[in-house]
């Protein structure tokens, strides 16, 4: 049977979406103080529920407020108030009547929490990142007793996103966060049985998925986000995802999505890394989506429905891959900043194709000096670019509709302000 994007499809647990589009995640920043849901997390929820996406999967919701990967994330990291626990239900109910569904993305943030978060995060070794700014403080290896704090901190989160009515949960594994620096032979250095070998590495993935899967139950969805690639010399390979997608199966979860990347090699948002990047497939660069190769090949593996998420814009793109087997739901992302109904116009035919906003500072573009000032220029480049989709998040999340011409440097340096604006006022 050919798979169409108009398709409904039922995961392993029975759950069914209504169509093959997935509204991808994208870290909002819009929790309160307490790093609660809020009102405006609601409204964009809701905005893009109404845009025609079969499910929604939330921006990182983090497993332990001492270490966020930006002050407006949402945490749970304990049994919550009634407060925090109807401000949760709320967002949950923001897709009612519309037939999507909402999965939260539960995340700890690791040696990738800023600076002005927490002087000194935590990671599997004392190994930190290679980005220049000083944004990111050396982090410190977290001991046996705190890995599995973080383990049981992940199942009683998704005991809460259950509790709260919220579809499913999915495990992010990907992107240089803590589950994936784990991964990560340069980022995990251990000797321990948490190190070394990816049966080792591997671990702290698997014991989570397990755990997660013991509290919620068979009939609550659960997913895992992975990279295809770190794309790093001597980083986590293709090879070794494969591997861990064969141990995934047996563990029963209801859809793998395929990324890449990280903060380091952010393949995930099509921006240049520090450093060229690794094990790049030559098919990957001359199609339209990032990891469709990389998905191709793991289809072949997995039991798992498979989700390919990552440069996807036209229908014909979409179609492709969801008809040759290698994905069975497609993700969209920033996309749907720029145009929160895209997914119900690419439903519908009335698009071919989503906007592409291809936004880039192009500080010092020619520039020939020294490495770290070109690698200085790419990191602003980068997060200025995210820059420019948190804004249009933000506007979306306030009723008012995006803008594809908002300037880069205004919305970098604005952003910036905010972001400490907002972690000095943490109520931890």
């Amino acid at each position: 049977m050919v798979n169409s994007i108009t398709d409904p499809l039922t995961l392993p647990c029975g759950v069914r979406l209504k169509n093959r589009l997935v509204k991808a995640a994208m870290t909002e920043g819009l929790a309160d103080r307490r790093n609660r849901s809020t009102p405006r997390l609601e409204n964009l929820y809701r905005r893009w529920a109404q845009g025609g996406a079969g499910a929604l999967v939330t921006g990182n919701v983090q497993v332990d407020r001492r270490y966020l990967e930006r002050p407006g994330n949402i945490a749970i990291d304990g049994p919550q108030d009634d407060t925090a626990m109807r401000a949760l239900e709320r967002l949950a109910g923001a897709s009612a009547d519309t037939g999507a569904e909402i999965f939260v993305q539960l995340s700890h943030a690791g040696r990738q929490t800023p600076k002005y978060i927490n002087k000194r995060p935590v990671a599997p070794s004392d190994v930190a990142l290679q980005l220049p700014g000083g944004q990111f403080g050396a982090p410190r290896a977290l001991t046996h007793e705190e890995i599995e704090d973080v383990i049981d901190r992940f199942a009683l989160a998704a005991s809460v996103c259950k509790a709260a009515g919220f579809a499913g949960v999915q495990i992010h594994g990907a992107h240089g966060y803590l589950i994936s620096e784990f991964l990560n032979p340069i980022a995990n250095r251990r000797s321990d049985d948490w190190g070394g070998g990816l049966d080792n590495r591997a671990r702290l993935l698997m014991r989570v998925v397990s755990a997660v899967r013991a509290k919620v139950g068979s009939g609550f969805p659960v997913a895992v986000k992975l990279n295809s690639s770190d794309f790093q010399k001597g980083g986590f390979s293709f090879d070794e995802c494969l591997q861990v997608i064969e141990w995934l199966n047996e563990v029963g979860i209801d859809f793998l999505e395929i990324s890449g990347g990280s903060y380091e090699q952010p393949k995930m948002m099509d921006i240049e890394g520090m450093e060229p990047p690794e094990n790049e497939r030559a098919s990957t660069k001359a199609r339209e989506a990032y990891f469709l190769a990389y998905a191709d090949e793991a289809a072949r593996v997995a039991k798992m429905p498979l989700m390919v998420t990552g440069g996807f814009r036209s229908r014909d793109a979409i179609d492709e891959a969801l008809h040759s087997g290698a994905a069975d739901l497609v993700g969209l992302a920033r996309p749907l900043c720029v145009d929160p109904d895209i997914c119900a116009k690419l439903l519908s035919g009335e698009a071919d194709a989503a906007p592409r906003s291809e936004k880039t500072l192009r500080l010092g573009e020619g520039y020939l000096g020294p490495k770290s000032a070109n690698n200085l220029i790419r990191a602003l480049n980068g997060f200025a670019v995210m820059a420019y989709f948190y804004e249009n998040i933000c506007r979306l999340a306030d009723g008012g509709r995006a803008r594809e011409d908002l300037a880069l440097l205004p919305a970098f340096l604005g952003h910036q302000l905010s972001e400490r604006r907002m972690a000095s006022r943490l109520q931890r």
